[in-house]
């Protein structure tokens, strides 16, 4: 508690001035870990970003709304667009948000209005996509840069030209 200004203070009780600290010096990739270029980027690497377990609990969002033939299965459909997602999330430098897993699922299909072509052209993908992370991978590896960045209106729009939309 302070104390009024009329009480004497002992010179060992006042505050004391601390040594001013120099400036650190500059920051340099130096320990076997640091990665030196950046990030490497390439088939199969991954796309690294902030907050990425928060795709997992969108996606149980979409569990009703999710609409798959006999034979596919609502994990399968879900892990392979929470990569989908996690791709386009990490393109524009942010967290996953509920509009990348609505495009995700909008572009293949899963939420209804699917040709049965891209129903036809989806299934060896995603058979076992849940429990396989190399065909997770290789399922955002398929969808092109352009079409990540679309809007879900947009591709919601364009679903008559799956094809071109998923690069094939």
């Amino acid at each position: 508690m302070a104390a009024p200004d009329y009480v004497p203070v002992p010179l060992s009780s006042q505050p004391r001035r601390s040594l001013a600290l120099p400036p650190s010096a500059r920051w340099a990739a130096d320990r076997p870990g640091d990665l030196e270029r950046g990030q490497p980027v390439g088939p199969r690497f991954g796309s690294p970003g902030p907050d990425q377990g928060y795709a997992l609990k969108l996606a149980q969002r979409f569990a009703d709304r999710l609409q798959t033939d006999p034979g596919e299965h609502h994990d399968d459909a879900l892990s392979g667009a929470v990569a989908v997602a996690l791709r386009r999330a990490s393109l524009f430098g942010r967290a996953p948000v509920v509009h990348d897993l609505e495009l995700a699922l909008q572009l293949w299909g899963f939420l209804g209005d699917a040709p049965p072509e891209l129903i036809e052209y989806r299934r060896p993908f995603f058979s076992g996509a849940a429990h396989h992370y190399w065909d997770q991978r290789d399922i955002a590896d398929l969808v092109p840069e352009a079409t990540l960045r679309l809007t879900v209106d947009q591709v919601r729009t364009r679903m008559g030209e799956w094809r071109t939309l998923l690069g094939s």
